[in-house]
């Protein structure tokens, strides 16, 4: 069984982290919500998530580390020595590694520097912040073992190109049927 872990900072953007969390789980993957600094975590807009487990699961082993936007969640992901330092070795490892929204700006160029001569996205108007990377405008973009994605509203899109990445397209299909995903 593949297994993901979804990092949730104080103010992360609810919609980037749950959707997520939930279509993975539809799919087979087993997903860790791990709370960086309390596994009782704020959103940006008020909803609080119950973490799965401590920052001390941020070291096990998975096939894709996801991180979500929403501010100042993001800020507070990137000024996280131990979450940078595992987030390179993932990428290094190989290992499929997701943000979305300010994440890939914030957290995957400004503290982790892993965005360099790569294609990504990310939420409009981040991207002047992110240098010797290519911007593309879309939805989802996927440039080897990095997916990243827009923003709430790019939530589902995102999901689904970290199930295909992980299992196959026929899985990500299914979920994208009972879900009733429009593509």
């Amino acid at each position: 069984m593949k297994r993901a872990c979804i990092l949730l900072a104080e103010g992360f953007e609810e919609v980037e982290a749950l959707t997520p969390a939930d279509y993975l789980r539809r799919a087979g993957i087993e997903v860790t919500l791990v709370g960086i600094t309390s596994n009782l975590v704020k959103g940006s807009h008020g909803i609080y998530v119950q973490a799965d487990a401590g920052i001390e699961a941020l070291w096990q082993e998975y096939d894709a580390i996801v991180l979500p936007g929403g501010m100042p969640g993001a800020k507070n992901l990137a000024e996280n020595a131990e979450v940078c330092a595992r987030i390179v070795q993932q990428q290094h490892e190989g290992k499929l590694v997701a943000a979305i929204c300010a994440a890939p700006a914030v957290v995957l160029h400004g503290a982790c520097g892993l965005l360099k001569g790569k294609k990504f996205t990310g939420y409009p108007g981040t991207e002047d912040s992110v240098s010797g990377a290519t911007f593309v405008p879309e939805r989802v973009v996927i440039d080897g073992a990095l997916i990243t994605s827009r923003g709430p509203g790019t939530a589902g899109e995102f999901a689904i190109a970290i199930i295909a990445a992980l299992e196959n397209r026929e899985k990500a299909d299914e979920v994208v049927q009972h879900t009733l995903l429009k593509r």
